[in-house]
């Protein structure tokens, strides 16, 4: 339908029309949708069913790319789905899709599905990631009561990078900025985790991003501060210094390892 450029890497596309017809939203407020995007010059339209072809036997160069996108809302009046892609010029594959969409084009997805949701029984809400789970942790924060506590903690590269949101007056929340160094990036969400001050009671937390990161956060959640690992939903997005499919092909073993190491 539309497309808004949010901030220098952060791209909203807003899809409508019949093909909504059937769509249903996902209980949590990390919404996640499978989207396939086809290859130039691929032997098929623009509307197709990805298990047919993969159960056709085209060669894996004509089959089309998956990846997971968060959906950032769904407004079921107007029928509209929201999903925002991060962007990086031309490398991957949804990033410059979404970059180059426009009106009438067609975006082909399976879901939605989800697993989290901010549990009202908690005392507090603990959410930790960057640009990939910027929409995941929007949508969690507008779903809070308005008396929520809420810690955030959020990288991205720079103020321009910041975007409104939408949370609980008595939310803190602290964008990390990044300085381009990998060593002292990859630091930066520790470091703040380690750094705050921990309110009184139960808390729920919600820890998304970089492979990396993410597991040195888990480690201290679960080792210095206690948690249980039912108190967290915790996922790797992405991985520095790797490229979609890259990721893609070690992240079973990456996931499988990282629960071992902290049971």
């Amino acid at each position: 339908m539309r497309t808004e450029r949010l901030t220098p890497t952060l791209v909203r596309v807003v899809l409508g029309g019949p093909g909504l017809d059937g769509f249903r939203s996902a209980d949590g407020t990390d919404a996640y949708v499978n989207v396939a995007i086809p290859p130039a010059g691929a032997p098929y339209g623009a509307v197709f069913d990805p298990r047919a072809l993969r159960e056709a036997g085209l060669p894996r160069e004509q089959l089309p790319a998956r990846r997971r996108y968060t959906v950032r809302s769904w407004d079921a009046d107007a029928r509209e789905l929201a999903i925002d892609f991060v962007v990086h010029g031309d490398a991957g594959v949804a990033g410059p899709w979404a970059a180059s969409a426009e009106p009438g084009d067609v975006l082909v997805f399976e879901g939605p599905a989800s697993g989290y949701r901010p549990d009202p029984a908690a005392a507090w809400h603990l959410m930790l990631g960057d640009e990939s789970a910027l929409p995941a942790v929007a949508a969690s924060l507008e779903a809070l009561p308005t008396d929520a506590t809420a810690v955030v903690r959020l990288v991205c590269d720079g103020p321009e990078h910041e975007v409104p949101l939408s949370a609980p007056a008595g939310t803190d929340l602290v964008w990390l900025h990044r300085t381009h160094d990998d060593e002292r990036d990859a630091a930066l969400l520790l470091e703040a985790t380690r750094a705050l001050e921990w309110p009184d009671g139960t808390v729920h937390a919600f820890v998304h991003g970089e492979a990396e990161e993410i597991r040195a956060v888990r480690r201290h959640l679960l080792l210095d501060r206690g948690l249980e690992r039912s108190e967290m939903s915790c996922s790797p997005y992405w991985r520095r210094t790797m490229t979609d499919e890259a990721w893609r092909s070690v992240k079973r073993d990456f996931v499988a390892a990282m629960d071992a190491e902290v049971a």
